[in-house]
C-alpha cells in the first residue's frame, strides 16, 4: 500500500471512529448516574483528543513536515 491509500484508509477510519462516538453521546444521559456519566465525557474526550492527533500528524506528513520512515 502506498502512503497515499494509507493515509486515505487512516482518515476513513478516524472518521467512522468519529461517527460512531456521536452515537454515544445522546445515550449518556439515560444512565442517571453523574460518576458513571462524567467518566464516559472523560473517556470520549480522550478519544476524541487522541483521532485529533492522529489526523494532525497525517496533515503533517502530507505536508512534507515529517519524514517517512520508509
Amino acid at each position: 500500500m502506498d502512503r497515499k491509500a494509507a493515509t486515505e484508509q487512516i482518515r476513513a477510519a478516524c472518521k467512522a471512529i468519529v461517527v460512531e462516538q456521536m452515537k454515544i453521546h445522546p445515550a449518556i444521559p439515560g444512565l442517571a448516574d453523574k460518576e458513571t456519566q462524567d467518566e464516559i465525557y472523560k473517556s470520549l474526550f480522550e478519544l476524541t483528543n487522541q483521532v485529533e492527533g492522529i489526523k494532525k500528524r497525517l496533515g503533517r506528513l502530507e505536508k512534507g513536515q515529517e519524514t517517512p520512515l520508509t
